[in-house]
């Protein structure tokens, strides 16, 4: 088997002509491929998709099957086609979510899964017996590449979605919101048995060892692990610790 990683695959067009290669296979490459390049493979030219399609088509399908709070993901083979991730559908393997999955540790879940569906698809194509069933276009969503920016939180959400919405984008591109003149970046926060009080949404309510409590539009969220800029991530504790004698209360602060 050989490994290519060009920027473009044109680049490497030539190259993959001359392997006369019987299958292709494509991962977390977020380009429509030219018909000349689809035609090369003299069996199948193949993509390996991090969600079981046809829900979640496109670039962010990890974070996205964590901030909607699915229980499962997966990893989809399929046919390639001129219109992204939307070919004919060869098999699909799942595996559950566990309640404190990140966007990192799903990430190198479905890596190992994705060795599993490889070997298992070109068995079958090898074989004969690959199954090819076209998605079901009413069930299918996209969600396109993520940006920095998209991080920013909005505390008029509810505390679970906002919690599950940290855990999708650590390592990237990881939740924040504004603390007086810096961007805090957040990495984990917890759901306490406790109520807003009507105090808006984004106002902290409450420090202490145990985390920073946050108003949101529907509960309390508790952020437990928290990065300064210039900082490393550290605990809630740690935090407030570290800042200054007169400005370490952030109760009644507003973030944002």
């Amino acid at each position: 088997m050989l490994v290519l990683q060009p920027e473009r695959i044109e680049q490497a067009e030539a190259e993959l002509a001359a392997l006369r290669a019987d299958v292709m296979i494509v991962m977390a490459y977020g380009q429509l491929i030219k018909k000349r390049i689809l035609a090369l493979p003299q069996r199948a030219f193949i993509n390996l998709h991090a969600s079981l399609l046809p829900k979640y088509r496109g670039a962010a399908c990890i974070q996205a099957a964590i901030t909607n709070g699915d229980t499962h993901s997966g990893i989809t083979s399929m046919h390639v086609v001129r219109k992204l991730d939307a070919g004919d559908v060869i098999l699909s393997r799942s595996i559950p979510l566990s309640i404190d999955e990140t966007g990192g540790s799903l990430h190198d879940k479905l890596a190992d899964l994705a060795v599993d569906v490889m070997h298992e698809t070109l068995a079958g194509l090898a074989a004969g017996t690959a199954q090819r069933t076209p998605q079901d276009e009413s069930l299918a969503s996209h969600v396109p590449k993520l940006h920095r920016e998209d991080g920013k939180i909005d505390w008029s959400r509810p505390a679970e979605e906002i919690e599950r919405m940290i855990r999708a984008f650590d390592p990237w591109p990881v939740a924040q919101t504004r603390l007086r003149d810096g961007i805090l970046r957040l990495w984990r926060g917890e759901l306490p048995d406790l109520e807003g009080g009507g105090t808006a949404p984004g106002t902290v309510i409450a420090t202490g060892a145990a985390g920073i409590d946050v108003a949101t539009g529907e509960g309390v969220l508790r952020l437990t692990r928290l990065q300064l800029p210039g900082k490393r991530p550290m605990t809630a504790a740690e935090l407030l610790n570290g800042l200054k004698p007169n400005a370490r209360s952030l109760e009644g602060e507003s973030l944002g």
